[in-house]
């Protein structure tokens, strides 16, 4: 499905919503609470989705959602929201302009439009499946990486991989360029903007990539499952996002052999 511009419009309204509720709190001192998972969640978390959702009921009452905080409704209509209002609540807490809102709209389980919206910063991408990705309203753009020892990898921590998954990373690390820790969505942002190469995680959920999506491929670059293969609704939530695909294949072989050697163990 190739997505109108009234549903790509549409989530440009909601990341607007959520931007005005979170810029408020932002660095205001405010506590979080500690989720099932021990993940915090605020106030500022909630107020943002719940003002997503109010634009929903009354603009696209049809469609299903999937929001990180506020549970799941309509799940199994053609089209479903699939939201997380502040991903990086940690940085937020800290004070730190690294977290962002992602909102997707997903078809038959595949993400058509994504954004990434940093409301602190004012920067925003918008891909959505067919067009080209937009940051700040202009192109964005992958940077050419010929492979891994000219790349520029990150992820948010080495402490969210478990151990035999962090090994596998270790050996994709060990032959990259340089590499950085930190930034949730935002440094996918920065692989489309081509600021950052190669994105590799292990353990999200839908609502930490299903936007992510959209962005990276109309932005030139790919973003798959440690397999390679395409992320969906019932995708794992391993992912690797690369800017350039001889990149992306590195990181593959990598990863396999990483995981290949811990069967020595």
């Amino acid at each position: 499905m190739t997505p109108s511009q009234d549903l790509i419009d549409l989530a440009g309204q909601l990341a607007d919503a959520s931007g005005a509720v979170i810029r408020r709190y932002f660095r205001k001192g405010i506590e979080a609470d500690d989720k099932e998972d021990t993940s915090p969640v605020t106030i500022a978390d909630r107020e943002a989705e719940a003002a997503i959702r109010e634009i929903l009921a009354a603009r696209a009452p049809g469609h299903g959602i999937v929001g990180e905080e506020l549970g799941r409704e309509n799940e199994g209509a053609e089209l479903v929201w699939v939201l997380d209002p502040i991903d990086g609540t940690k940085a937020f807490l800290t004070g730190k302009p690294l977290f962002g809102t992602l909102i997707a709209l997903l078809h038959a389980g595949r993400p058509v439009v994504g954004v990434i919206d940093q409301p602190v910063l004012g920067e925003r991408w918008i891909g959505a499946v067919g067009r080209a990705t937009t940051w700040n309203g202009a192109p964005a753009r992958v940077r050419a990486c010929a492979g891994l020892s000219q790349a520029r990898l990150s992820t948010t921590g080495p402490q969210y991989f478990p151990e035999g998954e962090a090994r596998a990373f270790g050996a994709v690390a060990a032959r990259a360029k340089l590499v950085s820790y930190g930034g949730d969505c935002y440094q996918y942002g920065l692989v489309a903007s081509g600021s950052v190469d190669v994105v590799v995680e292990y353990g999200l959920k839908l609502h930490d990539f299903a936007a992510l999506v959209p962005v990276i491929a109309g932005a030139g670059g790919i973003m798959t499952d440690w397999e390679g293969r395409p992320l969906d609704a019932s995708s794992a939530g391993d992912v690797v996002a690369a800017g350039d695909p001889r990149a992306h294949a590195e990181v593959l072989a990598a990863l396999r052999a990483g995981q290949r050697a811990l069967g020595a163990f």
